[in-house]
Protein backbone atom coordinates (compact mmCIF):
# COMPACT_ATOMS: atom_id res chain seq x y z
CA UNK A 1 0.00 0.00 0.00
CA UNK A 2 0.84 3.38 -0.68
CA UNK A 3 0.27 6.22 1.94
CA UNK A 4 -0.20 9.92 0.18
CA UNK A 5 -0.89 13.37 2.00
CA UNK A 6 -1.54 16.61 0.13
CA UNK A 7 -1.48 20.08 2.73
CA UNK A 8 -3.74 22.63 1.45
CA UNK A 9 -2.48 25.91 2.77
CA UNK A 10 -5.10 28.44 4.58
CA UNK A 11 -8.16 26.21 2.97
CA UNK A 12 -10.42 26.21 5.90
CA UNK A 13 -13.76 24.13 4.97
CA UNK A 14 -16.70 22.99 7.11
CA UNK A 15 -16.99 19.05 8.16
CA UNK A 16 -20.09 18.90 5.32
CA UNK A 17 -17.37 19.72 2.78
CA UNK A 18 -14.91 17.45 4.13
CA UNK A 19 -17.25 14.25 4.21
CA UNK A 20 -17.99 15.35 0.04
CA UNK A 21 -14.06 15.03 0.04
CA UNK A 22 -13.72 12.09 1.63
CA UNK A 23 -16.40 10.62 -0.01
CA UNK A 24 -14.79 11.32 -3.45
CA UNK A 25 -11.47 9.58 -2.29
CA UNK A 26 -12.96 6.70 -0.89
CA UNK A 27 -15.01 5.90 -4.10
CA UNK A 28 -11.63 5.93 -6.32
CA UNK A 29 -10.29 2.82 -7.55
CA UNK A 30 -7.81 1.01 -5.45
CA UNK A 31 -8.36 3.08 -2.27
CA UNK A 32 -8.06 1.01 1.92
CA UNK A 33 -8.25 4.46 2.87
CA UNK A 34 -8.91 8.20 2.97
CA UNK A 35 -9.62 11.35 5.31
CA UNK A 36 -9.40 14.70 4.93
CA UNK A 37 -9.28 16.88 8.19
CA UNK A 38 -8.27 20.50 9.26
CA UNK A 39 -5.03 20.05 10.85
CA UNK A 40 -5.52 20.99 14.11
CA UNK A 41 -3.14 19.10 16.73
CA UNK A 42 -5.81 16.83 17.77
CA UNK A 43 -6.57 15.43 14.12
CA UNK A 44 -2.66 15.63 12.90
CA UNK A 45 -2.05 13.24 16.01
CA UNK A 46 -4.97 10.81 13.87
CA UNK A 47 -3.19 10.62 11.28
CA UNK A 48 -0.08 9.98 12.68
CA UNK A 49 -1.47 6.87 14.33
CA UNK A 50 -2.66 5.94 10.90
CA UNK A 51 1.04 5.70 10.22
CA UNK A 52 1.44 8.94 7.98
CA UNK A 53 4.37 11.31 8.73
CA UNK A 54 6.83 13.55 6.90
CA UNK A 55 6.94 17.29 5.87
CA UNK A 56 3.06 18.26 5.35
CA UNK A 57 2.24 16.68 8.79
CA UNK A 58 4.97 19.26 10.96
CA UNK A 59 4.86 22.07 8.97
CA UNK A 60 0.53 22.28 8.89
CA UNK A 61 -1.48 24.67 11.03
CA UNK A 62 -5.24 24.63 11.83
CA UNK A 63 -6.19 26.66 9.13
CA UNK A 64 -4.69 24.23 6.50
CA UNK A 65 -5.78 21.11 5.38
CA UNK A 66 -4.90 18.18 4.67
CA UNK A 67 -5.93 15.06 2.14
CA UNK A 68 -4.66 11.70 3.58
CA UNK A 69 -4.78 8.22 0.98
CA UNK A 70 -4.12 4.63 1.29
CA UNK A 71 -3.91 2.89 -2.20
CA UNK A 72 -3.06 -0.21 -3.98
CA UNK A 73 -0.16 2.41 -6.04
CA UNK A 74 1.15 5.52 -5.91
CA UNK A 75 -0.85 6.23 -9.40
CA UNK A 76 -4.46 5.16 -7.61
CA UNK A 77 -3.16 7.73 -4.52
CA UNK A 78 -2.48 10.36 -6.82
CA UNK A 79 -5.97 10.16 -8.36
CA UNK A 80 -7.35 9.86 -5.34
CA UNK A 81 -6.18 13.02 -4.23
CA UNK A 82 -7.55 14.73 -7.31
CA UNK A 83 -10.72 13.29 -6.31
CA UNK A 84 -10.58 14.83 -3.22
CA UNK A 85 -9.66 18.35 -4.88
CA UNK A 86 -11.79 18.30 -7.09
CA UNK A 87 -15.06 17.37 -4.86
CA UNK A 88 -13.46 20.13 -2.72
CA UNK A 89 -12.76 22.93 -5.02
CA UNK A 90 -14.68 22.36 -8.41
CA UNK A 91 -17.08 24.84 -8.79
CA UNK A 92 -20.56 23.97 -7.73
CA UNK A 93 -23.74 23.74 -9.89
CA UNK A 94 -24.61 26.59 -7.12
CA UNK A 95 -22.37 28.89 -7.89
CA UNK A 96 -22.56 28.06 -11.73
CA UNK A 97 -25.88 29.40 -11.54
CA UNK A 98 -25.45 32.19 -8.97
CA UNK A 99 -21.80 33.29 -10.46
CA UNK A 100 -19.24 35.03 -8.50
CA UNK A 101 -21.20 35.73 -5.17
CA UNK A 102 -21.52 32.17 -3.92
CA UNK A 103 -17.96 32.43 -4.55
CA UNK A 104 -17.05 35.16 -3.09
CA UNK A 105 -18.81 34.80 0.03
CA UNK A 106 -16.78 34.59 3.09
CA UNK A 107 -18.75 35.47 6.10
CA UNK A 108 -22.21 35.29 7.22
CA UNK A 109 -23.19 38.66 7.09
CA UNK A 110 -22.22 38.32 3.11
CA UNK A 111 -24.17 35.37 2.68
CA UNK A 112 -27.53 36.98 3.75
CA UNK A 113 -26.51 39.68 1.78
CA UNK A 114 -25.79 37.68 -1.22
CA UNK A 115 -29.01 35.22 -0.72
CA UNK A 116 -32.34 37.55 0.21
CA UNK A 117 -34.97 36.05 1.68
CA UNK A 118 -33.73 33.28 3.28
CA UNK A 119 -34.54 32.51 7.19
CA UNK A 120 -32.14 29.43 8.21
CA UNK A 121 -28.90 29.23 8.38
CA UNK A 122 -26.76 25.92 9.27
CA UNK A 123 -23.88 26.43 11.44
CA UNK A 124 -20.85 23.70 10.54
CA UNK A 125 -17.74 25.16 12.11
CA UNK A 126 -15.40 24.02 15.13
CA UNK A 127 -17.08 24.23 17.95
CA UNK A 128 -14.96 27.13 19.40
CA UNK A 129 -16.49 29.27 16.68
CA UNK A 130 -20.19 27.86 16.34
CA UNK A 131 -21.73 29.64 19.10
CA UNK A 132 -20.58 33.41 18.42
CA UNK A 133 -21.78 32.19 14.53
CA UNK A 134 -24.97 31.31 15.93
CA UNK A 135 -25.47 34.02 17.93
CA UNK A 136 -24.84 36.17 14.39
CA UNK A 137 -27.28 34.32 12.80
CA UNK A 138 -30.07 34.89 15.59
CA UNK A 139 -28.98 38.65 15.64
CA UNK A 140 -29.49 38.88 11.57
CA UNK A 141 -33.36 37.07 12.00
CA UNK A 142 -32.61 33.48 11.23
CA UNK A 143 -33.16 30.19 12.71
CA UNK A 144 -30.32 28.44 13.53
CA UNK A 145 -29.78 24.81 12.68
CA UNK A 146 -26.04 24.18 14.64
CA UNK A 147 -24.62 20.89 13.07
CA UNK A 148 -21.84 21.43 15.13
CA UNK A 149 -21.08 19.14 17.87
CA UNK A 150 -18.31 20.32 20.70
CA UNK A 151 -20.45 23.71 21.95
CA UNK A 152 -20.54 23.94 25.62
CA UNK A 153 -23.86 23.61 27.72
CA UNK A 154 -23.32 27.15 28.78
CA UNK A 155 -23.17 28.14 25.38
CA UNK A 156 -26.10 25.80 24.83
CA UNK A 157 -28.03 27.62 27.08
CA UNK A 158 -27.16 31.09 26.23
CA UNK A 159 -28.17 30.64 22.29
CA UNK A 160 -30.91 28.94 23.16
CA UNK A 161 -31.84 32.54 25.92
CA UNK A 162 -31.04 34.36 22.96
CA UNK A 163 -33.21 32.59 20.44
CA UNK A 164 -36.20 32.36 23.16
CA UNK A 165 -35.76 35.95 23.07
CA UNK A 166 -36.11 36.96 19.54
CA UNK A 167 -38.60 34.53 18.87
CA UNK A 168 -36.26 31.74 16.52
CA UNK A 169 -34.76 28.26 17.23
CA UNK A 170 -31.69 26.98 17.62
CA UNK A 171 -31.69 23.46 16.45
CA UNK A 172 -28.90 21.54 18.04
CA UNK A 173 -25.84 21.70 18.66
CA UNK A 174 -24.86 18.48 17.23
CA UNK A 175 -28.60 18.47 15.48
CA UNK A 176 -27.96 17.10 11.94
CA UNK A 177 -31.87 16.53 11.06
CA UNK A 178 -34.65 18.33 10.53
CA UNK A 179 -37.59 19.45 8.04
CA UNK A 180 -38.60 22.66 7.76
CA UNK A 181 -41.71 23.49 4.89
CA UNK A 182 -40.80 20.59 3.81
CA UNK A 183 -37.50 20.68 3.23
CA UNK A 184 -35.12 18.16 4.61
CA UNK A 185 -31.46 19.44 6.11
CA UNK A 186 -29.00 17.43 6.92
CA UNK A 187 -29.38 13.50 6.84
CA UNK A 188 -32.39 13.65 6.48
CA UNK A 189 -35.33 11.28 4.52
CA UNK A 190 -37.38 11.70 1.81
CA UNK A 191 -41.13 12.08 3.41
CA UNK A 192 -44.58 13.76 2.55
CA UNK A 193 -46.20 16.37 4.09
CA UNK A 194 -48.85 15.10 7.02
CA UNK A 195 -49.97 16.12 10.14
CA UNK A 196 -47.32 15.15 12.73
CA UNK A 197 -44.91 17.16 13.49
CA UNK A 198 -41.77 15.95 15.46
CA UNK A 199 -39.36 17.53 18.08
CA UNK A 200 -36.45 15.20 18.71
CA UNK A 201 -33.62 15.06 20.55
CA UNK A 202 -31.90 12.26 18.66
CA UNK A 203 -30.89 12.11 15.27
CA UNK A 204 -32.03 8.96 13.64
CA UNK A 205 -34.62 8.49 16.33
CA UNK A 206 -36.07 11.80 14.33
CA UNK A 207 -35.36 10.26 10.85
CA UNK A 208 -36.79 6.49 12.01
CA UNK A 209 -40.15 7.62 13.44
CA UNK A 210 -40.22 10.05 9.88
CA UNK A 211 -39.82 7.18 7.78
CA UNK A 212 -42.08 4.93 10.06
CA UNK A 213 -44.89 7.65 9.35
CA UNK A 214 -44.38 7.77 5.45
CA UNK A 215 -44.49 4.01 5.49
CA UNK A 216 -47.51 3.98 6.80
CA UNK A 217 -49.00 6.73 4.41
CA UNK A 218 -48.78 9.54 7.09
CA UNK A 219 -46.58 12.39 6.93
CA UNK A 220 -44.78 14.99 9.05
CA UNK A 221 -45.82 18.96 9.37
CA UNK A 222 -42.08 19.94 10.56
CA UNK A 223 -39.50 17.82 12.22
CA UNK A 224 -37.33 20.26 14.61
CA UNK A 225 -34.42 18.50 15.67
CA UNK A 226 -33.34 20.34 19.74
CA UNK A 227 -30.12 18.69 20.28
CA UNK A 228 -29.27 15.41 22.15
CA UNK A 229 -28.75 17.51 25.83
CA UNK A 230 -31.92 19.65 25.27
CA UNK A 231 -34.06 17.36 27.31
CA UNK A 232 -30.87 17.73 29.98
CA UNK A 233 -31.67 19.31 33.66
CA UNK A 234 -28.97 21.62 32.67
CA UNK A 235 -30.34 22.81 29.33
CA UNK A 236 -34.35 22.02 30.57
CA UNK A 237 -35.69 21.37 27.32
CA UNK A 238 -35.30 25.37 26.05
CA UNK A 239 -36.47 24.84 22.82
CA UNK A 240 -37.95 21.69 23.02
CA UNK A 241 -40.76 23.86 24.80
CA UNK A 242 -40.47 26.33 21.77
CA UNK A 243 -40.79 23.63 19.04
CA UNK A 244 -44.08 22.38 21.30
CA UNK A 245 -45.12 25.90 21.18
CA UNK A 246 -44.86 26.24 17.45
CA UNK A 247 -46.24 23.10 16.66
CA UNK A 248 -49.04 23.44 18.70
CA UNK A 249 -49.48 27.14 16.73
CA UNK A 250 -49.54 25.15 13.72
CA UNK A 251 -52.89 24.65 11.77
CA UNK A 252 -51.10 21.73 9.85
CA UNK A 253 -50.08 20.07 12.69
CA UNK A 254 -52.49 17.40 14.66
CA UNK A 255 -50.53 15.33 16.48
CA UNK A 256 -46.71 16.51 17.91
CA UNK A 257 -44.27 13.36 18.57
CA UNK A 258 -41.23 14.14 20.76
CA UNK A 259 -38.21 11.67 20.47
CA UNK A 260 -35.63 11.83 23.41
CA UNK A 261 -33.20 9.35 24.98
CA UNK A 262 -34.20 9.42 28.60
CA UNK A 263 -35.03 12.83 29.51
CA UNK A 264 -34.66 14.29 32.77
CA UNK A 265 -38.66 13.46 33.65
CA UNK A 266 -38.92 16.96 35.35
CA UNK A 267 -38.18 18.30 32.02
CA UNK A 268 -39.78 16.15 29.76
CA UNK A 269 -42.98 17.00 31.90
CA UNK A 270 -42.31 20.56 31.30
CA UNK A 271 -42.44 20.18 27.75
CA UNK A 272 -45.25 18.10 27.26
CA UNK A 273 -47.11 20.64 29.20
CA UNK A 274 -46.12 23.50 26.55
CA UNK A 275 -48.89 22.31 24.36
CA UNK A 276 -52.11 23.73 25.18
CA UNK A 277 -54.31 21.94 22.57
CA UNK A 278 -52.20 19.76 20.24
CA UNK A 279 -51.77 16.05 21.96
CA UNK A 280 -48.56 14.78 22.39
CA UNK A 281 -47.14 11.47 22.23
CA UNK A 282 -43.39 11.20 24.91
CA UNK A 283 -41.13 8.73 22.59
CA UNK A 284 -38.76 8.54 25.10
CA UNK A 285 -36.14 5.26 24.66
CA UNK A 286 -35.78 3.29 27.53
CA UNK A 287 -38.05 4.72 30.28
CA UNK A 288 -39.98 2.48 32.24
CA UNK A 289 -43.42 1.22 30.63
CA UNK A 290 -45.33 2.86 33.30
CA UNK A 291 -43.72 6.32 33.15
CA UNK A 292 -46.23 8.90 33.32
CA UNK A 293 -46.02 11.71 32.07
CA UNK A 294 -48.74 14.31 32.76
CA UNK A 295 -50.36 15.86 29.29
CA UNK A 296 -49.21 12.99 27.44
CA UNK A 297 -51.60 11.22 25.32
CA UNK A 298 -49.29 8.24 24.98
CA UNK A 299 -45.76 7.44 26.83
CA UNK A 300 -43.35 4.90 24.45
CA UNK A 301 -40.05 3.46 25.65
CA UNK A 302 -39.71 2.76 21.83
CA UNK A 303 -39.83 4.62 18.50
CA UNK A 304 -42.21 1.98 16.93
CA UNK A 305 -44.31 2.49 19.80
CA UNK A 306 -44.35 6.15 19.73
CA UNK A 307 -45.30 5.51 15.85
CA UNK A 308 -47.62 3.37 16.50
CA UNK A 309 -49.59 5.45 19.42
CA UNK A 310 -49.08 8.69 16.86
CA UNK A 311 -51.08 6.63 13.98
CA UNK A 312 -53.55 5.87 16.22
CA UNK A 313 -54.37 9.39 17.64
CA UNK A 314 -54.91 10.37 14.16
CA UNK A 315 -57.28 7.43 13.05
CA UNK A 316 -54.83 5.57 10.99
CA UNK A 317 -55.09 1.15 11.15
CA UNK A 318 -51.97 0.19 13.56
CA UNK A 319 -48.93 -1.47 11.70
CA UNK A 320 -48.40 -4.97 11.62
CA UNK A 321 -44.73 -5.15 12.32
CA UNK A 322 -44.44 -9.06 13.36
CA UNK A 323 -46.10 -10.88 10.23
CA UNK A 324 -43.92 -13.22 8.92
CA UNK A 325 -41.43 -12.27 11.00
CA UNK A 326 -41.21 -15.21 13.49
CA UNK A 327 -40.96 -17.40 10.06
CA UNK A 328 -37.91 -15.36 9.37
CA UNK A 329 -36.49 -16.01 12.29
CA UNK A 330 -37.54 -19.93 12.11
CA UNK A 331 -35.99 -19.61 8.41
CA UNK A 332 -32.31 -18.42 9.67
CA UNK A 333 -32.33 -20.92 12.40
CA UNK A 334 -31.09 -24.17 10.92
CA UNK A 335 -27.15 -25.06 10.73
CA UNK A 336 -26.42 -22.67 13.11
CA UNK A 337 -23.83 -23.97 15.77
CA UNK A 338 -24.96 -24.56 19.14
CA UNK A 339 -22.29 -23.02 20.40
CA UNK A 340 -22.89 -19.59 18.89
CA UNK A 341 -25.10 -17.96 20.66
CA UNK A 342 -23.68 -14.09 20.87
CA UNK A 343 -24.89 -10.89 19.39
CA UNK A 344 -22.68 -8.32 18.21
CA UNK A 345 -24.63 -5.17 17.00
CA UNK A 346 -22.75 -2.97 14.71
CA UNK A 347 -24.61 0.37 14.27
CA UNK A 348 -24.31 3.83 12.23
CA UNK A 349 -27.45 5.32 14.25
CA UNK A 350 -26.89 6.32 17.92
CA UNK A 351 -30.14 6.37 18.68
CA UNK A 352 -30.69 3.23 17.26
CA UNK A 353 -28.15 1.38 18.94
CA UNK A 354 -29.15 2.50 22.39
CA UNK A 355 -32.91 1.33 21.61
CA UNK A 356 -31.19 -1.65 21.26
CA UNK A 357 -29.81 -1.60 24.06
CA UNK A 358 -32.74 -0.94 26.24
CA UNK A 359 -34.32 -4.17 24.52
CA UNK A 360 -31.78 -6.47 24.04
CA UNK A 361 -30.46 -6.26 27.97
CA UNK A 362 -33.79 -7.34 29.39
CA UNK A 363 -33.84 -10.50 27.12
CA UNK A 364 -30.15 -12.00 26.99
CA UNK A 365 -28.52 -9.59 29.45
CA UNK A 366 -25.18 -7.44 29.80
CA UNK A 367 -24.78 -6.08 26.58
CA UNK A 368 -21.27 -4.32 26.41
CA UNK A 369 -21.07 -0.88 24.59
CA UNK A 370 -19.29 2.19 23.81
CA UNK A 371 -22.56 3.77 24.96
CA UNK A 372 -23.43 1.44 27.53
CA UNK A 373 -26.98 1.23 30.24
CA UNK A 374 -24.49 1.14 32.82
CA UNK A 375 -21.04 2.15 32.85
CA UNK A 376 -19.77 -1.08 34.05
CA UNK A 377 -20.23 -2.32 30.72
CA UNK A 378 -18.20 0.08 28.55
CA UNK A 379 -16.02 -1.61 26.28
CA UNK A 380 -13.79 -3.34 25.89
CA UNK A 381 -15.84 -5.90 26.46
CA UNK A 382 -14.68 -9.71 27.69
CA UNK A 383 -14.61 -12.83 26.26
CA UNK A 384 -18.49 -14.08 26.08
CA UNK A 385 -20.01 -10.94 25.89
CA UNK A 386 -22.38 -9.23 23.88
CA UNK A 387 -21.65 -6.07 22.01
CA UNK A 388 -23.56 -3.64 20.38
CA UNK A 389 -21.29 -0.52 19.35
CA UNK A 390 -22.19 2.63 17.67
CA UNK A 391 -19.78 3.34 15.47
CA UNK A 392 -21.08 6.72 14.49
CA UNK A 393 -19.16 8.26 18.08
CA UNK A 394 -15.75 10.09 17.85
CA UNK A 395 -13.85 7.42 18.78
CA UNK A 396 -14.99 5.41 15.85
CA UNK A 397 -14.95 8.20 13.29
CA UNK A 398 -11.69 10.14 13.77
CA UNK A 399 -9.72 10.56 10.74
CA UNK A 400 -12.83 8.87 8.65
CA UNK A 401 -16.17 9.74 7.41
CA UNK A 402 -19.40 9.11 9.55
CA UNK A 403 -20.49 5.58 8.75
CA UNK A 404 -23.86 6.39 7.00
CA UNK A 405 -21.42 8.20 4.60
CA UNK A 406 -18.84 5.54 4.18
CA UNK A 407 -19.57 1.84 5.11
CA UNK A 408 -15.51 1.08 5.06
CA UNK A 409 -15.55 1.06 8.75
CA UNK A 410 -18.61 -1.58 9.30
CA UNK A 411 -17.33 -3.41 7.04
CA UNK A 412 -14.04 -3.82 8.71
CA UNK A 413 -16.17 -4.76 11.96
CA UNK A 414 -17.92 -7.48 9.82
CA UNK A 415 -14.57 -9.26 8.29
CA UNK A 416 -13.52 -8.75 12.56
CA UNK A 417 -16.79 -10.65 14.35
CA UNK A 418 -17.45 -13.14 11.33
CA UNK A 419 -14.41 -15.59 12.46
CA UNK A 420 -15.80 -15.39 16.32
CA UNK A 421 -16.93 -19.09 16.84
CA UNK A 422 -19.40 -18.04 19.36
CA UNK A 423 -21.04 -15.21 17.75
CA UNK A 424 -25.05 -15.93 16.68
CA UNK A 425 -25.86 -12.61 15.42
CA UNK A 426 -24.57 -9.32 13.67
CA UNK A 427 -27.07 -6.72 13.44
CA UNK A 428 -26.67 -3.51 10.72
CA UNK A 429 -28.43 -0.65 10.73
CA UNK A 430 -28.72 0.65 7.00
CA UNK A 431 -29.53 4.68 6.85
CA UNK A 432 -30.89 6.04 3.46
CA UNK A 433 -31.72 9.20 2.18
CA UNK A 434 -30.14 13.13 2.06
CA UNK A 435 -27.04 12.72 2.81
CA UNK A 436 -26.07 8.93 2.98
CA UNK A 437 -24.24 6.63 0.97
CA UNK A 438 -25.52 6.08 -2.27
CA UNK A 439 -25.77 2.38 -2.63
CA UNK A 440 -24.86 0.79 1.06
CA UNK A 441 -26.46 -2.68 -0.56
CA UNK A 442 -23.34 -2.56 -3.58
CA UNK A 443 -20.99 -1.98 -0.04
CA UNK A 444 -22.42 -4.29 2.20
CA UNK A 445 -23.89 -6.80 0.23
CA UNK A 446 -21.27 -8.58 -0.77
CA UNK A 447 -19.88 -8.60 3.52
CA UNK A 448 -22.60 -10.20 4.54
CA UNK A 449 -23.13 -13.00 1.87
CA UNK A 450 -19.82 -13.93 2.43
CA UNK A 451 -20.42 -14.25 6.19
CA UNK A 452 -23.59 -16.30 5.29
CA UNK A 453 -21.37 -18.80 2.79
CA UNK A 454 -19.13 -19.89 5.42
CA UNK A 455 -21.75 -20.64 7.71
CA UNK A 456 -21.14 -17.67 10.19
CA UNK A 457 -22.69 -15.67 12.16
CA UNK A 458 -26.61 -14.76 10.93
CA UNK A 459 -26.79 -11.42 9.65
CA UNK A 460 -29.97 -9.19 10.92
CA UNK A 461 -30.26 -5.65 8.91
CA UNK A 462 -32.83 -3.16 9.43
CA UNK A 463 -32.96 -0.98 6.52
CA UNK A 464 -34.04 3.10 7.47
CA UNK A 465 -35.59 5.03 4.76
CA UNK A 466 -38.60 5.79 2.82
CA UNK A 467 -39.58 4.79 -1.05
CA UNK A 468 -38.63 8.59 -1.73
CA UNK A 469 -34.83 8.27 -0.64
CA UNK A 470 -32.65 8.54 -3.84
CA UNK A 471 -31.56 4.78 -2.31
CA UNK A 472 -34.75 3.04 -3.11
CA UNK A 473 -35.84 1.77 0.24
CA UNK A 474 -37.58 -1.49 -1.59
CA UNK A 475 -34.30 -2.33 -3.94
CA UNK A 476 -31.99 -2.06 -0.75
CA UNK A 477 -34.02 -4.66 1.59
CA UNK A 478 -34.96 -7.02 -1.32
CA UNK A 479 -31.28 -7.08 -2.10
CA UNK A 480 -30.15 -7.98 1.57
CA UNK A 481 -33.04 -10.62 1.81
CA UNK A 482 -31.68 -12.07 -1.30
CA UNK A 483 -27.76 -12.35 -0.20
CA UNK A 484 -29.08 -14.36 2.80
CA UNK A 485 -30.15 -11.17 5.54
CA UNK A 486 -33.41 -11.46 7.79
CA UNK A 487 -34.36 -7.56 6.98
CA UNK A 488 -36.33 -6.40 10.21
CA UNK A 489 -39.07 -3.90 9.21
CA UNK A 490 -38.55 -1.16 12.19
CA UNK A 491 -35.04 -1.08 14.13
CA UNK A 492 -37.03 -2.35 17.54
CA UNK A 493 -38.01 -5.39 15.75
CA UNK A 494 -34.35 -5.79 14.26
CA UNK A 495 -32.59 -5.99 17.53
CA UNK A 496 -36.09 -8.81 19.03
CA UNK A 497 -34.81 -10.35 15.64
CA UNK A 498 -31.19 -10.77 17.28
CA UNK A 499 -32.00 -11.91 20.70
CA UNK A 500 -34.76 -14.43 18.98
CA UNK A 501 -32.00 -15.81 16.96
CA UNK A 502 -29.76 -15.64 20.18
CA UNK A 503 -31.56 -17.47 22.58
CA UNK A 504 -33.55 -19.52 19.86
CA UNK A 505 -37.01 -18.15 20.60
CA UNK A 506 -38.49 -17.22 17.45
CA UNK A 507 -41.89 -15.81 19.53
CA UNK A 508 -39.79 -13.11 21.09
CA UNK A 509 -40.47 -11.19 17.58
CA UNK A 510 -43.62 -10.99 17.88
CA UNK A 511 -43.72 -8.77 21.65
CA UNK A 512 -45.96 -6.19 21.76
CA UNK A 513 -44.13 -2.71 22.05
Amino acid sequence: MVALMRLKRDSYLDSVALLAAIRGMSESDGVEWASAVMATPANVAGLEAEGFDGDALSAAGANDLLLAVRARTEQCALAALDAGDDALFTTSAHEQLHGRAARSVRSLDAAVTAQTGSNVVIVSVPGAYAALEAHKALAAGLDVLLFSDNVSVDDEVALKDHAAAVGHLVMGPGAGTAVLGGCGLGFANVVSRGRVGVVAAAGTGAQEVMALLDRAGEGVSQVIGVGGRDLSTAVGGRMARLAVQALDRDPNTDVILLVSKPPALDVARSVVGSASSTPVVAGLIGVASDTNIDGASAVSPTLEGAVTATLRLLGRPRPDYSTGLVDEVVRVLPGLAQERTLISGLYSGGTLCYEALTLLQPLVGAVWSNTPLDKQFTVPAPAGAHVCLDLGEEEYTKGRPHPMIDPQARIEWLHRVAVQDDLAVVVLDVVLGDGAHADPLAELGPVCAAIAWVGGPRVVVYVLGTQGDPQGLARQREGFQQVGCLVAPTAARAALAAAAIALRQPELVGRGL
